[in-house]
């Protein structure tokens, strides 16, 4: 599986006064990586980049972005509703040792680690609080597994190995 030099880490959702800020919902684990961005894209393949030149974390969850170019209202009105990027490398230094993009887990087969059966396809994974919930395509439809260690066995860049438990993933 290719891995995307660019993952998206939010999304501009409004603008912010009158001089072009823009208001931007985080993706990220926490916005304060979103606002300690260097430069974001409006495109997955890392076209459009604009230089982030000032970054504040409003109300603990959503972010103040002055962009390089954007210095009016209507041009921060033009980026409104953007999904924006961040490269790998750039979003990859507030990972820790054994953690994943959220990217790179969508697609991946979901195999029972003690039988070898493959259960399904993780197809998304939400985040509601203590821990990620996967979204499993199986055979019997959609099944939502917590992401915790009780029933994840181990990660790979091609499966995830499970134990769930009876009528779990059924």
């Amino acid at each position: 599986m290719r891995k995307s030099a660019f993952l998206p880490c939010g999304e501009i959702i409004n603008t912010h006064g009158v001089r072009g800020a823009v208001k931007a919902r985080s993706d990220c684990d926490s916005p304060e990586i979103l606002a300690s961005l260097e430069e974001i894209y409006t495109d997955e393949n890392g076209k459009n980049p604009l230089k982030i030149l000032d970054a504040s974390v409003q109300k603990g969850t959503f972010v103040l972005l002055t962009l390089e170019g954007i210095e009016t209202v209507e041009a921060a009105i033009a980026l409104k509703n953007t999904v924006i990027y961040a490269s790998r490398e750039a979003l990859s230094e507030f990972m820790e040792d054994g953690d994943r993009f959220i990217a790179d887990i969508i697609g991946l087969a979901v195999i029972h680690a003690d039988t070898g059966e493959r259960l399904g396809v993780i197809r998304d994974v939400i985040n509601r609080g203590a821990s990620d919930i996967y979204v499993i395509d199986t055979d019997a439809g959609e099944r939502m597994m917590p992401a915790v260690d009780e029933f994840v066995s181990k990660m790979t860049d091609e499966a995830v190995f499970v134990r769930p438990i009876p009528g779990m993933l059924d």
